[in-house]
């Protein structure tokens, strides 16, 4: 069984890309580790970046980024709308499958000494990772932002770090490494520019003001876009779902004379979050089922913990698209199979047994991907013609089956073409070479496409 962690450093850097490459690259080619999607925002000046994988090498991964974060972010010419404290603003842990909270704990723990003996960069310990009441609120820890803490940790016992000396980094700050639970990050904007009645709403929603439980929000301007934004932190989503604080926010804006003019997801989602209010996913801007954690997992690691236990909504009333049911369940658990096939060879290809394979192995182990991708993308599109048949209401189900098709399909071709090296005839390599060429032309074609 894959143990599993997901783990969200957020960097404060948003408008130099440059620097948030070299952040982003130097987590990358840990073996175990796979960086699932990054976002940048040039108003907050600050960048979110997803890792999963397993939770020494996720950890190895978060640790490589914050130093390289240190070595190009100097925080003290930093300006930004959000909070912040240091150059690796936070480092949190998430169990995802088969890892406790406890071991993320551990985990968070041993990172942030790290952090300390690498870089010399101080960790205040937070949310479950905490070693201090107060601390357990991350709002506590950023109380004054990185210019008081600065101070205030040099002559304030209760707030010196938990792990290095007193002093900050000069440049770097310092970084609040913790364990918690999923949490997404949705940002609500306003048809208004006057930032005083985002944070009037901010105000209304939070669970601090009596509002909702389990948000956390602030009011922000978002200079770029003209526009005020309701910046929200959902820690739990499960008991406070996402459509609920969309409607929340909505009345509050009404309320003030104002509307919604949009919304987004910073980062990536659960599958569930997703199956727990399917109408505020539709109105998000550029939502994508890329977004949705699982579906990440597929397509970049082969590793699809949630899919196969959660199935699709039933379609009650639509008779042609109940009657596929029983296919479409199928066809996931085919495509979904083919992902995790498409990851052993790659992982085999790059972990070769001492035993040397018979001299035509290779050539039918690469027939063989190239069959699945073929396959998948047959899937694919028999999936489109079956998704015209069925309510719109749906639409969000048909996406999660075809993203996981096409991440099959990518998968068994990566597999394929890693197998090229190893081929013994240049004529069967070249075959090999052209029809997986064929079947990449059709992947990036119009017809299939992971956002429709």
């Amino acid at each position: 069984m894959n143990r599993l962690i997901e783990c969200v450093p957020n960097f404060s850097e948003g408008r130099d890309l440059s620097k948030v490459d070299a952040i982003v690259d130097a987590m990358s080619g840990i073996a175990g580790a796979w960086v699932l999607d990054r976002t940048s925002d040039p108003d907050h000046n600050r960048s979110v970046v997803t890792l999963a994988g397993s939770p020494e090498a996720v950890a190895e991964a978060a640790i490589r980024g914050a130093g390289k974060a240190a070595e190009l972010i100097d925080m003290t010419q930093h300006e930004g709308v959000h909070p912040r404290i240091g150059a690796t603003d936070v480092i949190p842990f998430v169990p995802v499958g088969n890892v406790s909270m406890q071991e993320c704990v551990a985990l968070a723990r041993r990172a942030g000494q790290e952090l300390w003996d690498r870089y010399r960069i101080p960790v205040y310990f937070y949310e479950a990772a905490a070693t201090r009441p107060e601390r357990v609120n991350l709002e506590n820890i950023r109380k004054g932002q990185l210019e008081l803490l600065r101070d205030a940790a040099l002559r304030d016992p209760g707030r010196s770090p938990d792990i290095g000396e007193p002093g900050l980094h000069p440049t770097a700050g310092a970084s609040a490494v913790g364990a918690r639970k999923f949490l997404i990050a949705y940002n609500v904007l306003l048809n208004t520019s006057d930032v005083f009645v985002a944070r009037e709403i901010a105000r209304a929603i939070r669970s601090s003001s009596g509002g909702l439980p389990h948000v956390k929000a602030m009011g922000v301007e978002m200079k770029t876009r003209g526009l005020a934004q309701v910046s929200i932190n959902l820690t739990d989503f499960e008991v406070t779902p996402l459509h609920l604080v969309f409607e929340t926010v909505q009345h509050e804006a009404e309320r003030c004379g104002y509307a919604v003019a949009g919304s987004e997801i910073i980062g990536l989602i659960p599958r569930k979050a997703v199956d727990l209010s399917p109408e505020s996913f539709l109105l998000l801007e550029n939502f994508s089922p890329a977004q949705v954690l699982e579906n990440r997992l597929a397509a970049v690691a082969g590793i699809a913990p949630q899919l196969k236990r959660q199935p699709l909504s039933p379609a009650p009333g639509v008779g042609p698209v109940a009657a596929l049911q029983p296919l479409v369940e199928t066809l996931r658990e085919a495509v979904l199979e083919f992902s995790e096939r498409a990851w052993d060879a790659s992982h085999e290809a790059a972990h070769p047994t001492s035993i040397a394979p018979e001299r035509d192995e290779p050539e039918r182990a690469a027939e063989a991907h190239l069959g699945a991708a073929s396959a998948a993308v047959e899937i694919y599109e028999s999936l489109v013609q079956l998704e015209a048949v069925s309510a719109p209401s749906k639409l969000l189900d048909w996406n999660m089956v075809k993203q996981a098709a096409i991440a099959a399909a990518r998968g068994a071709l990566e597999s394929a073409e890693a197998l090229l090296p190893s081929l013994q005839d240049a004529g069967t390599a070249e075959r090999i070479k052209t029809a997986a060429a064929e079947i990449e032309a059709k992947l990036s074609s119009k017809q299939v496409t992971t956002g429709n």
